[in-house]
């Protein structure tokens, strides 16, 4: 088995996180970067990621988050946000940055950019903001593995309400809405009750289809 599948094996939804245990800001840096360097559609990157480590700031989202105790326990909590809509401003902002990092245009570049302008700010801001929430799950899935194989853990939520976290993080005032929390920590083992069981997914046979 390879490192990366250990890795995979190792992981899972840390129920109780050892508050006395903080994650480093190198192997949170490094998480960060990860999710960075993900792949998104088009190149886009339409979500932002909050790291809130201030423990009021966490408190205040608790009781919005189901109560869960990992938001506190854990050292850092990463709230991915989607932009709430797609603009020509946001989508030329990406596109400019791209011709200034490597030199210059191209056309067929330039006729994909027109392409978008054309498409995506006539569609309804639900849709679009549906849209860039899948790409912050593909960051999301980039983190997961770069946690594990950190060996942070790390607890996806989506039990929370995201207009109470919206507000208490000033997100609608950045045109941003929150779509998942992810707390980062250290398993404490006593009090865990999922820590010692068995990993268990659907069979190779039951979940992969191959068509040839």
């Amino acid at each position: 088995m390879t490192e990366l599948l250990k890795d995979l094996q190792w992981r899972y939804a840390a129920k109780k996180m050892d508050a006395t245990k903080p994650v480093s800001q190198e192997k949170v840096d490094y998480i960060l970067e990860s999710i960075r360097l993900s792949a998104s559609s088009s190149g886009l990157q339409p979500y932002e990621v909050f790291v809130v480590t201030n423990p009021e700031v966490r408190k205040q989202i608790v009781p919005h988050a189901w109560n869960q105790a990992q938001i506190t326990d854990g050292s850092h909590l990463l709230v991915f946000a989607a932009w709430d809509n797609y603009t020509a401003e946001r989508i030329n902002t990406m596109f400019d940055l791209v011709n200034e990092k490597r030199g210059g245009t191209n056309e067929g570049w330039e006729n994909y950019r027109q392409m978008l302008l054309n498409t995506y700010p006539q569609r309804d801001a639900q849709t679009n903001f549906e849209h860039a929430a899948r790409q912050a799950y593909i960051g999301l899935g980039t983190a997961l593995i770069a946690a594990a194989e950190q060996k942070v853990d790390s607890t996806p939520m989506e039990g929370f309400v995201p207009d109470e976290v919206d507000a208490i993080l000033g997100l609608k005032e950045r045109g941003l809405k929150s779509v998942i929390l992810l707390p980062l920590g250290y398993r404490e083992a006593e009090g865990d009750w999922l820590v010692n069981l068995e990993k268990v997914r659907r069979s190779t046979e039951d979940f992969i289809t191959t068509v040839e």
